[in-house]
């Protein structure tokens, strides 16, 4: 199943993002976890059935690995939705997929072992786990667009969340090269999938216009800014990237030429002193790529089975104090 991506007759190619789908089978806050974890199951399937995605990316918190008694099988139950469907996916990392007793190498071991995945193992030397690229063919067989996977790590020792590393982006840079390099000097248009914002999400917000909602307040991005997307800006391929984590941020924000894009949390939006509070409907941002265009479209396909366009404009405020 691997390397099996490529464009469809029409020139499209369709990427279904689940965010924080968080499988357990233990929840300390809610005794409803197991209907949780089959509500996320149907909405999952209906998505699926809906968009006909050629990829689905799993970009953080497959599991609340500190909250389940078997992180293995809970990963297992997570892809279990697309390898039933037959659908080529990947996953990256959150903060949540290794707080238990499974690292995140073995979590990234695990995922290699199904049939429709389709990342690949971690370049040598490169922090993290999960790591990798994968190329989208066009319809004459060559590489038409590219996908960055990046593992944005858990924790801070400094405090707060962790960021991607300085080998991490070297090693982007020289995959990025190699792709420019081969397609006769000029950037394949790529896109990259990692779990943590990047800092820039904040200034996105503040400073340009955005669209979609931000009620998580200051986006939880890393305790330091190691330079990713400036190296995203220099080298003038990604057009846009996807996390997760935030799960009440939905906003998409262009930044110097960068789309700066949030999923739609899929298992849940809010839990405030043990009281769900979903401010939106759950759901997943679905993403289309056009061969030949270095563009995409987005749009979100809700809990409901209703999709969602055109998001709520937001105009910058500047830098709150």
């Amino acid at each position: 199943m691997k390397d099996n991506l490529k464009f469809r007759n029409d020139g499209t190619f369709v990427i279904v993002q689940f965010s924080d789908i968080e499988f357990i089978d233990k929840f300390d806050y809610d005794p409803d976890s197991p209907k949780l974890d089959e509500d996320t199951r149907r909405l999952m399937e209906m998505v699926i059935r809906e968009e006909q995605p050629d990829l689905i990316v799993f970009c953080g918190d497959v599991i609340a690995s500190a909250r389940t008694k078997d992180p293995i099988q809970s990963f297992r139950n997570a892809v279990s939705i697309a390898e039933e469907s037959r659908t080529p996916w990947a996953a990256v990392f959150g903060n949540h997929d290794s707080e238990g007793s499974v690292s995140r190498k073995a979590m990234h071991k695990l995922q290699l072992e199904h049939e429709f995945c389709v990342a690949k193992e971690d370049p040598s030397g490169v922090s993290g786990a999960g790591n990798f690229t994968l190329s989208i063919l066009s319809n004459q067989e060559e590489v038409g667009a590219v996908l960055y996977f990046l593992d944005s790590g858990d924790y801070s020792p400094y405090g707060g969340y962790d960021w991607i590393r300085r080998d991490q982006i070297n090693w982007y840079v020289s995959e990025s090269q190699e792709f420019t390099e081969q397609n006769g000097g000029e950037p394949l248009p790529a896109l990259s999938f990692f779990h943590i914002p990047l800092p820039e999400y904040n200034d996105a917000w503040d400073f340009h216009v955005s669209h979609g909602q931000r009620l998580d307040g200051v986006c939880s991005s890393p305790a330091l800014n190691s330079g990713f997307f400036s190296a995203m800006v220099e080298m003038g391929d990604v057009m846009g990237t996807f996390v997760g984590h935030d799960h009440a941020n939905d906003f998409c924000s262009t930044f110097h030429g960068i789309r700066l894009c949030y999923g739609r949390s899929t298992k849940y939006v809010s839990y405030l002193d043990g009281v769900r509070n979903d401010h939106f409907p759950t759901g997943a941002r679905v993403i289309k790529l056009k061969e030949g265009e270095r563009d995409f479209e987005t749009w979100i396909r809700q809990n409901d089975g209703t999709v969602v366009y055109e998001q709520p404009e937001h105009q910058p405020e500047g830098r709150r104090v």
